[in-house]
């Protein structure tokens, strides 16, 4: 009887663990936590040449190319690397919503655009209409 209790009590606790993971991964999908994003920088592209991203993310660009490239925002002032040599990369976080486009200062044809959509706590739900009878 001992027997039958211990196993039904692990058997509860490994559903249990399943429904938080579950949780947890429908939560971290859904814009819960703020994820990080990449873009590699290769044969004189950005790639993804546009990237769409939850406020909180933050985004790192690396160089992988054989000749320096830097990473501008059109945006006076929001951001700007230093020449990142192959292999060094930059990284910015984005707080904000907004489409933000940015260019290699020293190839300006290089461009690029990140799309940074509101996070979950930022845009709340609208409030149902209650019909009263």
């Amino acid at each position: 009887m001992a027997m039958q209790q211990s196993n039904k009590r692990r058997l509860f606790d490994c559903a249990l663990l399943v429904a938080v993971l579950a949780a947890a991964t429908i939560f971290a999908f859904d814009g819960g936590w703020a994820a990080d994003a990449s873009v590699k920088i290769d044969n004189f592209t950005f790639e993804p040449q546009v990237l769409t991203v939850k406020a909180g993310t933050t985004v790192t660009w690396k160089n992988v190319d054989d000749i320096p490239h830097t990473v501008a925002s059109k945006t006076p002032k929001l951001f700007k690397s230093k020449a990142l040599d192959t292999d060094d990369s930059f990284s910015f976080t984005f707080t904000e919503a907004g489409t933000f486009d940015y260019f290699c200062s020293l190839h300006p044809h290089m461009t690029g655009t990140v799309k940074v959509e509101a996070a979950a706590s930022e845009n709340p739900p609208a409030p149902a209409a209650v019909a009263m009878h």
